[in-house]
C-alpha cells in the first residue's frame, strides 16, 4: 500500500519558484556573455562582411559545384554574422537581473567567485552581485 502523497507547502511552492527565476535569470546572462565575448583576430565590421558577400556572387558565377557548396555555405555564415553584428542586445538588463539572483543562485549551487571570473562575469558585477572573493 503506497503512502500517501504530502503536499508541497506554499513556501516550498515559492522557494522552488524563486530557484527557477534565479536560474533564468543567471543563464540568460551568461548566454548574452558568451554569445557577445570578443573573439580573436580582427574583428569584422558590416561593411567587410558586405564586401566578402559580395565577392562570393561573382565567384558562385565560375564556381565548380564543391566550389559553390562551399560559397554557398559561407555566404549563409556570414548572413547569420551580418544578423548579430547589427543586433543589440540590452546587456545592461540581463545584467540588473543577473546581479538579483546571482548570490543565492550560487550559494545554493555552491558556486565560487573564481568560477563565476573564468566564465567571464566580471568583478564589478560580481562585486554590485555581492559576491567576494571569500565566498
Amino acid at each position: 500500500m503506497a503512502a500517501p502523497k504530502s503536499k508541497m507547502t506554499d513556501e516550498h511552492k515559492a522557494a522552488l519558484a524563486a530557484g527557477r527565476a534565479e536560474g533564468r535569470a543567471v543563464r540568460a546572462y551568461l548566454e548574452a556573455l558568451d554569445q557577445h565575448r570578443p573573439k580573436r583576430g580582427r574583428r569584422r565590421t558590416p561593411d567587410s562582411v558586405n564586401a566578402r558577400l559580395a565577392k562570393i556572387d561573382t565567384e558562385l558565377v565560375s564556381a565548380d559545384p564543391m566550389t559553390r557548396l562551399s560559397l554557398v555555405q559561407e555566404r549563409l555564415d556570414l548572413l547569420a554574422e551580418l544578423e548579430s553584428l547589427t543586433t543589440t542586445v540590452d546587456l545592461t538588463a540581463l545584467e540588473s537581473d543577473f546581479v538579483k539572483s546571482a548570490k543565492g543562485y550560487g550559494e545554493r549551487k555552491g558556486i565560487s567567485y573564481a568560477a563565476w571570473r573564468e566564465v567571464g562575469v566580471s568583478a564589478a558585477t560580481l562585486k554590485a552581485a555581492g559576491i567576494s572573493r571569500g565566498a
